[in-house]
């Protein structure tokens, strides 16, 4: 559960290489005939595996169509990897890493890729005073935006090196809240300017929870591992490579909606038939190479064809009737839509309850305010409002991690109370907490909502400061305290959001002094716009009124991913020298139109010490 945080690290993603290798054919030529070229053999060609992630931005929901990717070596030759067009909600990526595809290409250096989105239909939704509101993604012009082609010009120092026998993996980030702003939110729908910014790494610099998907190959209970055909996303036919996952005496299952553990687990996914749905989260060691599970999920606790999966969160509850929002709702027979309205979820005696990483089936009182869940049922058609019931009286209901946002108002040992801003992402003035409490004057108070931490250290966490947990809500009619917390991140780990914008047209002099130490931000540029602030959990600081310039210093503590973005194009330096030098270069026939960065802020210096910088120009005309 505690790799819900960012706390994976680059090398262990490219143990899976060698891993989702060996089931495609052992040494990087053997692969999926759909993403394989014609000629390619075990002497001219070597594997390259793709996965998707998201960068946080500011959208309930944001689902596109990726139709290719190509990649492009310095001679300019050129193959395309991706062998199908998923439909993907970045939204749902911020946290997870989702393997998409396995590939085969002619070896060779590829120092550039090229990405098409299309955004015919995409499901764009922004909150809005709590309720989600429908967006149109356009371009600097106010116009609609289509198919967009987006070309990704690799990092110097780490281009893309394919050779037989040695798999290499590359990450697209695609960064949601560099690559949108959005517009007037009274406007129906609500105008999202797109200036698209995906980070490609090789060797990723940040890496988070790693999930592999598919129909169930084959178990070996002696050796506790078993094997499935990787499947991301809805893909219902897609063979994209094999994976043998490994699994432990600790590892956490639920299968059909029984949670088991360990080999118990393992001999329950034996009895299942070849096809059974899987999905594994978990981490990969670098020494023996090895994929272990920390939690499988299989059978009709995945979605599948038997049963309809709801996920959201928990907004208000009488008796068996749940009221959901931000719900995105998967039907058995593969559709999958994100729903504006609230979903309603019922419940019965033969529900059964499971709780993430959990060993035991709860009860449906498990179920409470503010719990985000996954439900599984039968799902009835929208009514003419758009609204959904979905009736999990003979079905399951997953309790999910939940994120509690808030500023502290005590810490003491073994207890945090929080004024809560949200509960993942959904403001806590949307929430009705009747019937939480053991009485009505016990009911959760979100200014005042107490968390049970147990051993965990709260010594940074003083009050008025900002703090994330992690955890399950209290079982509804018996807080409190509120909240069971199992990860806590305080104000120090907590990383922000620094934003700016320029007016019309950009700006040749973004910053009053640029080196490979720190670009210091001209906080008195007359052509700076509306957009000058630094989000830090829910606090705005407006750069322009504090008394020390900002400047961005890199993180010397890992590789950074600094970012130039042009029309069509972004450039990669893992280098904050090399960024800056060129930056400076760009500059000088190229305007500043915009610029987004996460990190962490010292109010007391100005400095902001990040490893992520992207920045939109304009050439000149």
């Amino acid at each position: 559960m505690m790799n819900l945080i960012r706390e994976k690290f680059a090398a262990a993603l490219c143990a899976v290489l060698a891993l989702v290798l060996a089931g495609c054919g052992g040494s990087g030529s053997g692969g999926v005939a759909s993403s394989t070229p014609q000629g390619c053999d075990s002497s001219s060609c070597g594997g390259m595996y793709l996965g998707l992630t998201d960068a946080d931005g500011d959208f309930l929901t944001y689902t596109v169509d990726v139709v290719s990717l190509s990649l492009k070596k310095a001679n300019g030759a050129a193959v395309e990897v991706l062998p199908v067009s998923p439909r993907v909600d970045f939204s749902q990526l911020v946290d997870l890493t989702e393997f998409v595809t396995a590939a085969n290409i002619p070896k060779g250096e590829y120092v550039e890729g090229t990405i098409r989105l299309d955004y015919s239909n995409a499901d764009i939704e922004v909150d809005v005073g709590g309720s989600p509101k429908a967006a149109r993604i356009v371009d600097d012009s106010g116009n609609a935006v289509g198919i967009v082609d987006l070309a990704i010009k690799l990092d110097n120092r780490n281009h893309l090196f394919i050779a037989p026998g040695l798999p290499r993996f590359m990450e697209l980030d695609f960064d949601l809240a560099a690559s949108n702003t959005v517009g007037d939110l009274s406007l129906s729908p609500i105008p999202v300017t797109l200036r698209p910014f995906v980070v490609a790494s090789v060797e990723p610099a940040q890496s988070k929870e790693i999930r592999v998907r598919g129909p169930l190959v084959s178990v070996d209970t002696a050796a506790g591992t078993y094997t499935i055909d990787v499947r991301p996303f809805n893909q219902a036919t897609a063979r994209l490579g094999r994976v043998t996952v490994h699994t432990t005496d600790q590892t956490m299952w639920e299968i059909d909606g029984t949670p088991q553990t360990g080999a118990a687990g393992l001999a329950v996914l034996a009895a299942e038939p070849a096809g059974t749905p899987t999905a594994a989260f978990g981490t990969f060691t670098t020494a023996d190479r090895t994929f272990t599970a920390e939690r499988v999920n299989a059978g009709t606790s995945v979605e599948s064809a038997a049963l309809d999966a709801l996920t959201g969160s928990v907004t208000a509850r009488s008796g068996d009737s749940l009221t959901v929002r931000g719900v995105t709702l998967e039907r058995r027979d593969g559709s999958v839509k994100f729903m504006r309205g609230d979903a309603t979820l019922t419940l019965g005696a033969d529900t059964k309850v499971t709780e993430e990483g959990g060993g035991t089936l709860l009860t449906t009182d498990a179920i409470s305010v503010g719990q985000r869940i996954r439900a599984f049922g039968q799902a009835s058609a929208e009514d003419a409002t758009g609204h959904v019931t979905l009736d999990a009286s003979a079905g399951r209901v997953r309790l999910r991690i939940t994120r509690v946002a808030g500023l502290v108002t005590s810490a003491n040992p073994g207890n945090l109370t929080l004024d809560v801003a949200a509960f993942d992402g959904h403001r806590a003035s949307i929430f009705d907490f009747t019937g939480t409490g053991s009485g009505a004057a016990s009911d959760a108070d979100p200014t005042h909502y107490e968390i049970a931490t147990g051993n965990l250290n709260l010594n940074l966490l003083t009050p008025g400061t900002p703090a994330r947990v992690f955890g399950f809500v209290t079982p509804f009619g018996s807080a409190p305290p509120d909240f069971q917390g199992r990860t806590v991140v305080d104000y120090q780990e907590v990383t922000s959001l620094l934003s700016i914008g320029w007016r019309p047209g950009g700006t040749s002099a973004p910053f009053s002094s640029m080196n490979s130490s720190g670009l210091v931000i001209d906080a008195l540029n007359p052509d700076i716009g509306a957009r000058h602030t630094i989000l830090q959990a829910f606090e705005s600081i407006d750069i322009t009124t504090l008394p020390t310039p900002v400047r961005l210093v890199p993180d010397t503590t890992a590789r950074g991913a600094y970012v130039i973005g042009k029309p069509g194009q972004v450039e990669i330096f893992s280098d904050f020298g090399e960024f800056a030098a060129a930056l400076a270069s760009e500059l000088a026939t190229a305007m500043a139109e915009g610029l987004t960065s996460t990190g962490h802020f010292d109010s007391a210096t100005g400095d902001y010490t990040t490893g992520r910088v992207l920045i939109t120009l304009k050439p000149v005309n």
